[in-house]
């Protein structure tokens, strides 16, 4: 009440109140002062800790792997921008200059190799981080190399270095390929597909918003969109509002962020619904891959039905039909409108299915695996977990076909005959470890 008193006893004329000063209202001055500067150093300390910290690694990067930065003095100098300036050159003036990120990566590395045989200037972008075993990632990048495709190894979130890169090289298209894969691995480490697939993502496009010219961009969606629809076979105009996994929830919001980005700053977008990815230098997370490991292992092969006895399907689709199919998505991808960040016009934005459109069960991929490796496979029916997997996959693939000519070639047989050639040279008959 003594506070609510001195509050209305005080005159509204200024000037005409005056402060008593007291002891009492010294030491309550004192310690406001002091209250305010020991929060202001705080805030000091931490901007100066935020700002001048050196980037630590994620606990999902490999304790072997340097992390390298523009921060540092690992990246930079005439050196390093002469190998990439003859990694990103084209054969001809007017050639095609893509970035492709998430090179090191299955698809990455074939749409990589693809595009530097036909003499388009290649640069390559991949963190390599422990998903799955780095030594595949290596053997990869070592093979890259010998075609002439360098790979710069940052994460797609230094959005410093990404900037570096685009004042170096005027890239005309960017691959986007890099993501964190996995429907099952979601439930494990969320937040390693919001930082790869979300925030990713929107580092890279703002990027590309930015610079002048602006690049056309292409980059991997996913079949696992479409989550619970039943329709078959699956259209680009049905709906994708009810994903299955975090996974699937990531990429579906990667096409909304897609479709935000070509409208509000003109970009030239492109998305690829891709479905079930096989061959060679494959993914060791895929159950084509792992199934040959533990089948000459002699360990027990898991294979899922859904209710009521179902059969689990899959869309399979060889990896060199998957790579004509990206090759077709650049070379139809027209000129972003933007430039410096603002719109000029309306851009271009499509999504695609690529897929095989001859679905497969999972249960006949283990029988041509058991002819091919000549081993019989110890089979493990079991139900289908709700971990995010969908009991089967088919893509309409006739708008990719309309647009630029897509057509799948090659059946699961044959494709699954060279993948078991290349992993028996790789990995020795099962000798050498496949983790």
């Amino acid at each position: 009440m003594s506070q609510m008193k001195h509050i209305d006893n005080t005159p509204s004329t200024p000037g005409k109140f005056k402060i008593e000063k007291s002891p009492y209202n010294r030491l309550r001055l004192q310690f406001s002062l002091a209250k305010i500067i020991f929060w202001s150093l705080v805030f000091v300390g931490l901007i100066f800790v935020f700002l001048y910290r050196s980037p630590s690694s994620s606990s999902h990067v490999s304790s072997d792997l340097f992390r390298r930065s523009l921060r540092t003095s690992s990246y930079g100098g005439p050196a390093w921008e002469k190998k990439i300036k003859a990694s990103a050159k084209p054969r001809s003036s007017n050639g095609m200059c893509v970035l492709v990120t998430g090179a090191a990566g299955f698809v990455g590395t074939h749409v990589s190799a693809a595009l530097k045989r036909r003499g388009n200037g290649v640069l390559g972008l991949d963190n390599f981080n422990d998903y799955y075993d780095p030594s595949l990632k290596r053997a990869r990048q070592e093979l890259l190399e010998r075609s002439g495709v360098y790979i710069v190894e940052a994460d797609i979130n230094d959005a410093t270095l990404l900037k570096k890169l685009f004042e170096i090289v005027a890239f005309t298209h960017v691959m986007h390929l890099a993501a964190q894969a996995g429907v099952r691995y979601a439930m494990e480490n969320p937040s390693s597909y919001v930082h790869s697939n979300i925030a990713g993502l929107v580092s890279m496009l703002e990027v590309c918003k930015s610079v002048n010219p602006q690049p056309s961009i292409v980059w991997a969606s996913s079949s696992s969109v479409y989550g619970l629809n039943t329709k078959v076979p699956f259209s680009e105009r049905d709906r994708t509002d009810q994903p299955a996994s975090l996974y699937a929830a990531t990429k579906k919001a990667g096409e909304e962020i897609a479709h935000t980005y070509n409208h509000i700053y003109g970009l030239s977008i492109t998305g690829l619904r891709f479905f079930t990815v096989y061959g060679p230098w494959g993914r060791p997370d895929m159950a084509y891959f792992f199934f040959t490991r533990d089948i000459l292992k002699g360990k027990s092969v898991p294979i899922f039905e859904a209710a009521n006895h179902g059969t689990v399907a899959r869309d399979f689709t060889y990896i060199d039909d998957i790579v004509k199919g990206c090759l077709g998505a650049l070379d139809t991808a027209k000129k972003s409108t933007g430039s410096g960040g603002k719109k000029k016009g309306p851009a271009q934005l499509r999504v695609f299915n690529l897929g095989n459109t001859s679905p497969v069960p999972v249960s006949d991929l283990v029988s041509i695996l058991e002819k091919l490796l000549k081993v019989k496979a110890k089979r493990l029916i079991m139900k289908l977990p709700r971990n995010g997997d969908v009991q089967f996959t088919h893509a309409n693939i006739s708008l990719a076909q309309k647009e630029f000519g897509y057509m799948p070639t090659t059946d699961l047989q044959t494709g699954l005959k060279k993948f078991v050639r290349w992993y028996l040279s790789y990995y020795g008959n099962g000798k050498k470890s496949a983790q």
